[in-house]
């Protein structure tokens, strides 16, 4: 019997079995670049973590290619620890190069994973002085998607000497300005606590009044939805260290 290929019964049926084709394709694809995908994210992790601890001139010197070299002699993942939402230990215990897999972008999209069982990891950086640095992830939320950053605390554990933000899909020349230096910039010499050890509450301002006033951190143009994102972002996910912080003082 021969086929009507004219007919819908034909159309609709070739139109299944190329989705069902294309589709086994693109998974094997995906499956055969997952491990290159990972490494890759590894990778900017550690460059996003480096370039907040160092200077913006040397900063601007790490790329993809020389950021696992820098990363490890900068870091060392057994002083590194992860932390619950109450800044102790967590429960799992996660340690060493195990560190670097914890996914703060993924649990913070997963509104089925309760707060108590988020991580929180926090890198603690050396210099040759024996001068430590340390440095706290972020996640947050934009104007049209995620944002995220890391925040380089000084030894005193609480002035930001350095940071790094980026987005996924907010608006070049607005939103997506948070991860220029000039933004960052912003940042540098605040403090997140008070002399108590209390956290502040950081403000993003758009009266230019941040230079001179502290905890007030003057925004991007245009960009005021994304620089809340920050806002928000930096106050909520600096709580966790905060209160491990106020423990190694004690």
């Amino acid at each position: 019997m021969a086929v009507n290929k004219d007919s819908n019964g034909y159309t609709f049926g070739f139109a299944i079995a190329l989705v069902v084709v294309v589709g086994a394709i693109l998974a094997s694809v995906a499956m055969a670049t997952k491990p290159f995908q990972e490494k890759n994210e590894a990778v900017k992790k550690k460059m996003d973590i480096v370039k907040a601890i160092l200077p913006k001139k040397q900063a601007e010197k790490v790329t993809r290619k020389n950021a696992t070299a820098k990363f490890e002699e900068m870091v060392n993942l057994e002083n590194a620890v992860v932390l619950d939402m109450n800044g102790n230990i967590h429960k799992d215990n996660i340690t060493g190069e195990a560190i670097l897999d914890v996914d703060i972008k993924k649990e913070y999209r997963d509104k089925e994973l309760k707060e108590k069982d988020k991580h929180f990891p926090l890198f603690v950086a050396e210099d040759k002085d024996g001068k430590k640095a340390y440095v706290i992830p972020v996640v947050g939320k934009g104007l049209w998607g995620p944002v995220w950053g890391n925040i380089c605390l000084d030894e005193d554990m609480r002035t930001i000497k350095g940071a790094t933000f980026d987005h996924k899909t907010e608006t070049p020349g607005l939103g997506a300005e948070i991860k220029q230096g000039f933004f960052i910039d912003r940042w540098i010499g605040e403090q997140i606590t008070d002399e108590e050890g209390n956290p502040v509450t950081f403000e993003i301002v758009k009266d230019n009044s941040g230079a001179k006033e502290p905890v007030k951190v003057d925004g991007i143009t245009g960009g005021t939805i994304t620089s809340k994102g920050v806002e928000e972002m930096v106050n909520r996910g600096l709580k966790p260290y905060i209160k491990y912080f106020k423990t190694l003082k004690q």
